[in-house]
């Protein structure tokens, strides 16, 4: 695989690997993601971290901000399925206001997300000095803060237009009345990949919870698709759930690994 390209400004295939490895990099460690992001060509790293109350089934959340004088990445750490199982099969979560007053957002996402989003905000504007593209990225919960935080930074300042959007394993994050306008806005800008069986992306359930529009689907043989069919796989749609779809080793689960979402696009590459 070449080298990050931070001169990268559309959709790309061999962009889309590199910011999955962003996604899975803000699972390491503060040390790690800094040596990483300096040997990628980032002169500046901005790490975030904030410990969550103990009603989260969740501990903390981290990611990052990197910037070169061409580029910007956001990137959220995801967490494990079973730990978010709740908010992932609850259709009674949609209390927060999205940002600007557009529609609903899963109030559990939005609170993991306001604990350092006035942080990423302030990077990202610091950072922006050299009208660098902007990039945000995450895996599994990763994604759905990925999505709301550019909304976020998009609606409540239009000079901050991301560049892409490119999720992997994501939740769904709000309803239609957020959705639609942020489809509008980013169009052809945010791409969300889903690997095969992989359980995640198909919750929180419909009609309440909603994504947006352009998907990248890998099959079962790990062939790329730029929809989701019954033909090319499994149809995107809630049919109820079982604790055993959320089993360690169970398809939904074993698909949603974001090393399983790197192995499938790099061939597709390759």
């Amino acid at each position: 695989m070449s080298e990050l390209d931070h001169t990268v400004t559309d959709y790309q295939l061999p962009h889309a690997y590199w910011l999955a490895k962003a996604a899975k990099l803000a699972y390491a460690d503060e040390a790690e993601i800094r040596e990483t992001t300096r040997q990628w060509g980032f002169d500046d790293c901005d790490y975030f971290h904030a410990e969550l109350d103990a009603s989260f089934p969740i501990e903390d959340t981290q990611g990052f901000v990197a910037r070169s004088d061409k580029m910007i990445i956001v990137a959220f750490r995801g967490t494990e399925p079973k730990k978010i199982k709740d908010w992932l099969t609850d259709t009674n979560t949609l209390a927060a206001p999205g940002p600007a007053g557009k529609g609903l957002v899963h109030v559990g996402f939005s609170r993991a997300l306001d604990s350092i989003y006035p942080r990423v905000r302030d990077a990202v504007k610091r950072f922006k000095d050299n009208g660098q593209t902007l990039w945000f990225t995450g895996h599994s919960l990763g994604g759905a803060l990925a999505m709301l935080a550019s909304a976020r930074m998009y609606f409540e300042d239009p000079n901050l237009l991301p560049d892409g959007v490119y999720t992997f394993g994501q939740p769904r994050t709000c309803d239609r009345l957020l959705a639609t306008p942020y489809n509008q806005a980013l169009t052809s800008r945010v791409f969300r990949f889903v690997n095969n069986n992989d359980i995640v992306p198909k919750l929180p359930p419909e009609p309440v919870f909603h994504h947006v529009d352009q998907i990248r689907y890998l099959d079962s043989k790990g062939k790329l698709h730029e929809k989701m069919t019954v033909t090319s796989g499994l149809a995107d749609r809630f049919k109820g759930i079982t604790a055993d779809v959320f089993a360690p080793a169970s398809d939904g689960v074993r698909d949603h690994m974001i090393d399983r979402y790197l192995e499938a696009i790099e061939k597709n590459i390759s």
